[in-house]
Order: C-alpha cells, then sequence, then structure tokens
C-alpha cells in the first residue's frame, strides 16, 4: 500500500514541476524557484505558516494552474480533503494525471448560479455549489468551457455522469478559493482518501489549507495593518492624504483618501469607492464610476473636508478579467447582474467589512455616507459603524451607461 501511495505521489510532482501546462494546453517554463510551497515565512521556524500565509499561497498555486490540497476538516469521520484544479486552466496532461491519482474519478464544482445557466440545475436555489461527474472521455476542452460562458458547450458536451449533486465542504472551498483567487468560479476536483491527503500534506512543494481557512477568509478582511502615508494634493483636493492599508492575507492594498482635516467628533462625509480601472483611470462611458470618483472627492473637499475609501474590488468584487468577460456578456445582451450570475457569481460579490475596520482605525465611527446604494448604508450599520445621514450621489447618463444606470435602480435597489 505504501509503494501505490508513494507511487500516486510522484505522479502529482509531475503536477508541481517546472513545466507549467496552461489552460490552453502548451506547456510554458517558469524558474523552479518560483513554485509555491509551504515555506515559512520570515521569522516563523521553517515548516510553519500563518493562516493568512497559508491563504496567500493557496490562492497563487491556484492561479498557476497548480493543484492545491483542501482538507476538509468539517466531516471527520473520513475526511473528504480534496485536490483541485482552477477550471479555466485544467490541460489534457494535468487532467491524465489527476485520474491516476485516485480510483474515484475527478468532479467538476460549479457554482449553482453558473450551473442554473448552464441548465443543469433547477432555479430555484441559487446558493451553494454543486458538483458533476468527469467520465473518462469528457476533455479538458469542455471543462474548461463550462466554466467559460463565453466558450461553446456544443450540442451534447461529451463525458456527462449523472445528475449533479451538491457539493461538500471541500468542493465548496475550492470555489471559493477560485473566486479569491479572481479565477473563474469552477474547479476540478478529485478526492483523496485521508493517507494520500497525509502524504500529500508532507511535501514540501503543494500547497495544502484547511477548507475552514479558505470559509474564514473574511476574518483576514478585518486584520489590516496600516503600511504608508503621504501628502498627496489632488486636482479637486490639494489638502489630500493617502493611506495604504494592507489586509492580513497579503492581497491587495485598500486606500484611504483623507481630505482636509475632519473631525472624528462630527459626522464626517465618506465615500466608499471599488475600484474600477475601466472607468477610474481610461474614463469609460460604460459606467459612472469615474465620474463617482472624482465628484466625490470634490464634494468632499467642498464639505471641509472628510474620506474616500478606494476598495481593492474591482468589478463589484470579481476582479478585472472577470468584469471584462462580463462585459462581453453584456454586449451580447445580459444586463450588468445577469452577466454577473452567467460567469458563476453572485451579483455582487463585493464586502464592506475592511471599510468598516478602515474607517474604525481612522477614529471615525460616525459618518454621512455619500452613496445611492442602502446595501453600502446597511453593511457598514451590520459591522459598527453609524451612518447619520445619506447624502446622494447621482450624475447624468452618457448615452453609453443608460441601460448599466437602469438596471442599478431597477434590480440592485440604488435610489437614481
Amino acid at each position: 500500500m505504501r509503494v501505490n501511495l508513494e507511487c500516486k505521489i510522484s505522479l502529482l510532482a509531475s503536477l508541481q514541476s517546472s513545466n507549467i501546462i496552461g489552460g490552453d494546453g502548451k506547456e510554458k517554463r517558469v524558474p523552479r524557484s518560483s513554485a509555491i510551497g509551504n515555506s515559512a515565512p520570515s521569522g516563523l521556524p521553517p515548516g510553519s505558516t500563518t493562516s493568512a500565509s497559508q491563504l496567500g499561497q493557496a490562492i497563487t498555486a491556484l492561479r498557476r494552474g497548480d493543484p492545491v490540497l483542501i482538507r476538509d476538516d468539517i466531516i471527520r469521520d473520513d475526511r473528504l480533503s480534496v485536490l483541485a484544479i482552477a477550471a479555466e486552466l485544467v490541460s489534457e496532461e494535468k487532467l491524465r494525471r489527476l485520474r491516476q491519482v485516485s480510483t474515484i474519478p475527478p468532479r467538476i464544482v460549479l457554482t449553482r448560479r453558473r450551473a442554473v445557466a448552464l441548465g443543469l440545475a433547477q432555479r430555484d436555489e441559487l446558493s451553494g455549489a454543486v458538483t458533476i461527474s468527469v467520465s473518462s472521455e469528457m476533455p479538458a476542452a469542455v471543462i474548461r468551457n463550462l466554466a467559460d460562458p463565453e466558450a461553446s458547450l456544443g450540442a451534447e458536451p461529451p463525458g456527462f455522469g449523472p445528475e449533479p449533486v451538491v457539493a461538500k465542504s471541500g468542493g465548496l472551498a475550492a470555489v471559493a478559493l477560485a473566486k479569491l483567487a479572481s479565477l473563474l468560479p469552477a474547479a476540478l476536483v478529485v478526492r483523496v482518501g485521508a493517507a494520500e491527503a497525509a502524504l500529500l500534506a508532507r511535501r514540501g512543494d503543494l500547497v495544502a489549507i484547511d477548507a475552514a481557512l479558505v470559509f474564514r477568509r473574511h476574518a483576514e478582511d478585518a486584520a489590516l495593518t496600516r503600511v504608508a502615508e503621504a501628502r498627496v494634493p489632488l486636482a479637486d483636493a490639494e489638502g489630500a492624504r493617502l493611506i495604504a492599508f494592507r489586509p492580513g492575507d497579503g492581497g491587495g492594498e485598500h486606500l484611504a483618501i483623507v481630505i482636509g482635516t475632519p473631525d472624528p467628533s462630527a459626522p464626517i462625509l465618506v465615500r466608499l469607492h471599488s475600484e474600477c480601472f475601466t472607468g477610474d483611470l481610461l474614463a469609460s462611458l460604460r459606467c459612472d464610476c469615474g465620474d463617482q470618483l472624482r465628484g466625490a472627492i470634490a464634494a468632499i473637499a467642498r464639505d471641509g473636508g472628510g474620506v474616500l475609501l478606494y476598495l481593492a474590488q474591482e468589478g463589484r468584487g470579481i476582479g478585472l478579467v472577470n468584469k471584462l468577460r462580463a462585459y462581453q456578456l453584456q454586449d451580447a445582451g445580459f444586463d450588468t447582474l445577469d452577466a454577473n450570475e452567467q460567469l458563476g457569481f453572485d451579483a455582487d460579490e463585493r464586502v464592506y467589512l475592511p471599510a468598516a475596520e478602515m474607517l474604525r482605525q481612522l477614529g471615525f465611527v460616525t459618518i454621512r455616507l455619500l452613496t445611492n446604494n442602502p446595501e453600502k448604508v446597511a453593511a457598514l450599520e451590520r459591522y459598527g459603524i453609524r451612518v447619520a445621514e445619506r447624502v446622494p450621489h447621482v450624475f447624468p447618463s452618457n448615452g453609453h451607461n443608460e441601460r448599466y444606470l437602469r438596471t442599478k435602480a431597477a434590480r440592485s435597489g440604488h435610489l437614481l
């Protein structure tokens, strides 16, 4: 039995080699020194990691197309650990090797929203995820296409097994990890037994993480550290300072733009602004983000001071690449919310716990919120920030974003 397990481990090692196989099936050479492993952060004993470090390593590994071992501590009777690869990065070689790792066939994990879009699940329940068995004849291209609504599946994609079943903890964690990695929320997983999982976890070049740690990720959102601060005069607010906050998992920094010298004893004017590369930087006309950003800075300056929080939550939290995918779907006729759901995401994936924590660290717990979105008001109140007033923040449409604004009002409850 020992020999058999070690043989399977060696097969996995070939997946983690320096010859990384991309989602296009082509081999990409990368230096071995850049491989992702369980190396300890500076100051920790070898082989040990913080929870934030483990999560960051797992996110990076998944984005590279490497397998990640997700250990399930929730179901303790047989510990349903899985090896997971991002579905959009599966190649024929990776699929072949995963099939050899376990006698149990691999399964595709999709969010239930994506399964509904594919006609594989009923719309009566949209939360959670489902798994679909992968037969021996299903090609890697179909697995990739199942995750991507822009791809063609054909009339009857080969290799479907029985009806989808509800995903358990390991599968749910694989999808959640894909979301954190700004990948399409779908994964190819293969179940491994307790003995195999124990051997895999001891490998120095394979990232292993507990499912519970992925689900607790929002706790890392609150573990923000102020890492840099500088005076940055702005066109509409010369007395502005930028303060950078880094999350506990090492992800993208959130920024606070502090304008003037706001008084913590009075409700200050605050804007929560999710980053938008296309609108903020390129002045895209598809949305109103650029207008809202510049308008908020000017409004806060006119008010005598306040804070704009620039949150690293591009595309309502799905990331820039997936936002561009959503744009393609919008051009095909879907509205903003439906496009996100076609990709397998919730209509809005943003979390406002970091914003509340930033305000607390800055010393502001009572604010006037510059927003048209009642959900932002409710979210900050849930996290202990009192919103004394909602201040409207509306801008005219431009001919390109009329449908976008109508959707925000009709389906997202924005007060426009």
